[in-house]
């Protein structure tokens, strides 16, 4: 298998993970999410598009430690350490992950995309040992549900290399979202460092995306809206009154 066969393989299970991370994250916030008690549909991740870059790594990385699983954890084969072993690594693997992405968007963008403050253990809000569990589970069920149709699907996407066109354009879609999204990002910076730096780390901004959606619809692009105006409302939005509701 050729280097470029592989770069197609990861960047196929990339948007694999990335998708079926966003939909699974649009139920729970849907469904389950404390900081969504309205119990909206929600349009999770940074990403304007139904990706979620975090799900997308981590499946990326599942996937090779379940393909590398005898030479790593061999050494327990066929006993209840081999598994527990392996769902272990698994779990710190994407907690790792998990903190890393949440160092990026705290100190890159200034952007807390989630908040485990109020979690025991939890290390600056971004990973805690309760979430650490549920990656463990949902490496447990990755393994045992996931994974072996996940391996027939990477031969089949071998067997038909026309496919790799189809990843190519989510490639390039992706790219663009990225750009725009980083883009905003960098002007919701900007615009934070001309107010009081901790009112803007007070922001709740799945508050602000919920008003976002609610005025826009769940599916509607975005980049239609002047940026400027964008900016503007979200400046009177960390204005408000904390005992007064966002405007509709």
């Amino acid at each position: 298998m050729s280097g470029f066969q592989i770069f197609l393989i990861l960047v196929y299970l990339f948007f694999f993970g990335s998708v079926a991370g966003w939909v699974m994250e649009l139920f729970f916030r849907r469904f389950f999410s404390g900081a969504n008690p309205e119990r909206k549909w929600l349009n999770p991740g940074f990403l304007f598009g139904p990706c979620v870059p975090l799900y997308g790594f981590g499946t990326v990385a599942l996937y090779a430690l379940s393909t590398f699983e005898a030479s790593l954890f061999g050494v327990w084969s066929g006993s209840v350490w081999y598994y527990l072993a392996m769902f272990l690594i698994m779990a710190l693997a994407m907690t790792l992950i998990e903190f890393i992405a949440g160092i990026l968007s705290l100190k890159v963008m200034h952007l807390r995309l989630w908040d485990y403050s109020g979690a025991w253990g939890n290390i600056l809000g971004i990973v805690c040992p309760k979430f650490t569990l549920v990656w463990g589970l949902l490496s447990a069920a990755y393994y045992f549900v996931l994974y072996p149709r996940l391996r027939l699907l990477v031969i089949w996407f071998i067997a038909h290399p026309l496919f790799s066109f189809i990843v190519g354009v989510c490639f390039g879609v992706f790219l663009v979202d990225f750009a725009f999204s980083l883009h905003l990002g960098t002007l919701l910076r900007k615009k934070a460092m001309e107010l009081d730096k901790t009112l803007y780390e007070s922001v709740d901004l799945q508050a602000f995306q919920r008003r976002m959606q609610t005025r826009r619809g769940f599916f509607r692009i975005p980049s239609f809206r002047g940026l400027t105006d964008r900016i503007d409302e979200f400046t009177q939005f960390l204005h408000r009154r904390p005992e007064t509701p966002a405007p509709k």
